[in-house]
C-alpha cells in the first residue's frame, strides 16, 4: 500500500526527484524518504517460500531413521558451517565450548540463558542442518525452564538437552556436581513439554541426568524412567562409567533413542566407535570437545609460529581462497549476479494507477525534467514582525483544474510548508520566483493541470 493519497502523490511529483530504478517499486515521494532514511522509513514487500522441513522434524525423521548418527559440537556459526560441510545431519552446541568461546570462562554455569540463546541463533541461521541445543539446567526453576525452551525454539534450535543440576551447575565428567531432588528433576521435564506444546512446536527434548556420579547408577537409571514416563524423546545419563552402564541406560524404553556422550582427551566414559555404539543399543553420539580442542591446539601452534617470525605453514591453514569459499563469499558472488541490473533495463511511466513502476524497455533511461522550486524569504526570518515574519508569513497556493475546466482543488498553505519539504526530502529542488509567480505550472498525464502560487 502507498503512503501517500493519490492527490499528495501527484503534487509531490512536480517537486521532487524523479523514480531511478534503484528505488525498486516506491513512489518517488517514498523513494527519496527511503534513500534519506536508509530505507526504514518504507516497507517493501518480500516473500519466500521453502521446501525444507522445520529443524524439529528434520531431527525426528533423523532419530526415526536406521544406524546410529555422529553430531559434532559446535560453538558458532562458522564451526557449524563446517559441521555441515563436512556432510554431518546434525549438530550439538556445547556449553563447554560456547563458554570457552564466547566468554573465555569455564563451564561452571556463568554464562546465561540470554547469552545461550543468541549464540544459538546465530548457529541456526548459518546452516540449514538441525542444531540440538544446550540448554544446561534451564537457568532456574520451572518457570524458567519454560521459557528456555520457549527461547530455544524461536531461536531455531531442532532440540534441546535438559539436565537435573541445581544452580549453579558444574560441568559433565568434572568434579562438584549436585543434583535436585527426583520429584523437581521430573518436574523439570514435564514443564519442558508443556512449554513445548504452548508454543506449538515440536522440538525435541532430550532429558539429562547427572545423578551418575552425584549419586549412583541406580539413581540415575530411575530418574531416566521416570523422564521417559513424563514424555522426554530422548534419554541421556551422562558420565557412564563402563559398557555395561551403557548397555543398562540402553535397556531402558527400548523404543526411545540414547544419546552417548564420547568426552574427548579423557572423561570417565569409555571411547567406542560408532558400531560400537550402535551395538549397545545408542542411536545418536555427541563429540563435545573435538572442534574446540583442535582450535584451541591450531590456535596455539600459529601464535608460536608468528611469535618467531614466522607465518603458519601452508599445510596447517587453508589457502585465502580456501577460506572465502569456506565462509561463503562465492555463495555470495553468485547469489549477486541474480539481482544485478544496468539503467538500460527500465523506464519509467506517469499517470496511472501504478506511477513509477519498473517496465523494461530497450531505450536507455533519461531523467524527466521537473520543475525546479525554490522560495524566497526575507534576509531575517526573525525581524521585528515576529516568528511568522519571513517564509512562514507567506502563502502557498495549489490550485489544480481538471481538462474539463472544472477546480478540483483550490487550497491555500503556510508557504514555510515547502521549504520544510524542501530539507526533508532530499530529492525536493527548487527555483528562484517572486511573489505572484506560478512556481510550477504542468499537465500530468491524466490532462489536470497543476499551477503553484506563493502569494
Amino acid at each position: 500500500m502507498s503512503l501517500l493519497p493519490e492527490t499528495v502523490r501527484s503534487l509531490a511529483a512536480s517537486f521532487i526527484e524523479p523514480w531511478t530504478p534503484a528505488d525498486g517499486l516506491l513512489f518517488p515521494f517514498e523513494a527519496a524518504f527511503a534513500r534519506e532514511t536508509g530505507g526504514n522509513g518504507v516497507g517493501r514487500i518480500s516473500c519466500c517460500s521453502s521446501s525444507v522441513d522445520p529443524p524439529a522434524k528434520a531431527l525426528r525423521k533423523i532419530l526415526e531413521s536406521p544406524g546410529i548418527h555422529q553430531g559434532p559440537a559446535c560453538f558458532d556459526a562458522l564451526s557449524a558451517k563446517l559441521v555441515e560441510h563436512a556432510g554431518f545431519k546434525f549438530c550439538f552446541t556445547s556449553g563447554f565450548s560456547v563458554s570457552a568461546a564466547r566468554l573465555g570462562l569455564p563451564d561452571v554455569g556463568l554464562i546465561s540463558y540470554g547469552e545461550m540463546v543468541d549464540q544459538g541463533a546465530q548457529i541456526t541461521q548459518a546452516v540449514s542442518i538441525p542444531v540440538i541445543g544446550d540448554g544446561d539446567n534451564g537457568y532456574g526453576n520451572h518457570m524458567n525452564v519454560k521459557r528456555t525452551v520457549k527461547g530455544f525454539i524461536k531461536a531455531g534450535f531442532a532440540g534441546i538437552i535438559l539436565e537435573d543440576q541445581v544452580l549453579p551447575k558444574a560441568c559433565g565428567h568434572t568434579q562438584g556436581r549436585k543434583v535436585v531432588s527426583r520429584e523437581e528433576s521430573v518436574m523439570r521435564i514435564k514443564a519442558a513439554i508443556d512449554a513445548r506444546e504452548e508454543s506449538g512446536s515440536d522440538i525435541v527434548i532430550v532429558a539429562r541426568t547427572d545423578s551418575r556420579q552425584a549419586v549412583s547408577l541406580e539413581e540415575s537409571l530411575w530418574r531416566s524412567r521416570a523422564f521417559a514416563d513424563a514424555g522426554a524423546d530422548v534419554l541421556f545419563i551422562d558420565a557412564l562409567a563402563s559398557r555395561e552402564e551403557m548397555k543398562a541406560l540402553c535397556d531402558i524404553s527400548p523404543l526411545l533413542p540414547k544419546m552417548a556422550n564420547m568426552l574427548e582427551g579423557g572423561g570417565k566414559t569409555p571411547i567406542l566407535n560408532p558400531i560400537e555404539l550402535e551395538e549397545l543399543g545408542f542411536k545418536i553420539v555427541s563429540y563435545p570437545l573435538s572442534l574446540i580442542g583442535v582450535s584451541i591446539r591450531a590456535m596455539q601452534d600459529a601464535l608460536v609460529a608468528i611469535k618467531s617470525g614466522r607465518v603458519p605453514p601452508p599445510g596447517s591453514l587453508p589457502s585465502f581462497e580456501e577460506i572465502k569459499d569456506t565462509i561463503g563469499f562465492n555463495n555470495y558472488y553468485e547469489e549477486e549476479k541474480r539481482y544485478t541490473t544496468t539503467v538500460s533495463q527500465f523506464s519509467t511511466r506517469r499517470g496511472t494507477a501504478d506511477n513509477y513502476t519498473a517496465q523494461p524497455t530497450s531505450r536507455d533511461y533519461t531523467e524527466p525534467a521537473y520543475p525546479k522550486v525554490e522560495v524566497l524569504q526575507n534576509s531575517d526570518p526573525y525581524d521585528s514582525r515576529g516568528l511568522l515574519s519571513g517564509i512562514w508569513s507567506r502563502t502557498l497556493r495549489i490550485k489544480i483544474t481538471a481538462r474539463d475546466g472544472f477546480d478540483k482543488l483550490d487550497i491555500r498553505i503556510p508557504a514555510g510548508f515547502l521549504e520544510g519539504a524542501t530539507k526533508i526530502i532530499p530529492g525536493c529542488r527548487r527555483r528562484r520566483f517572486s511573489s505572484g509567480e506560478g512556481a510550477s505550472d504542468i499537465d500530468d498525464a491524466r490532462g489536470d493541470r497543476i499551477q503553484v502560487f506563493v502569494e
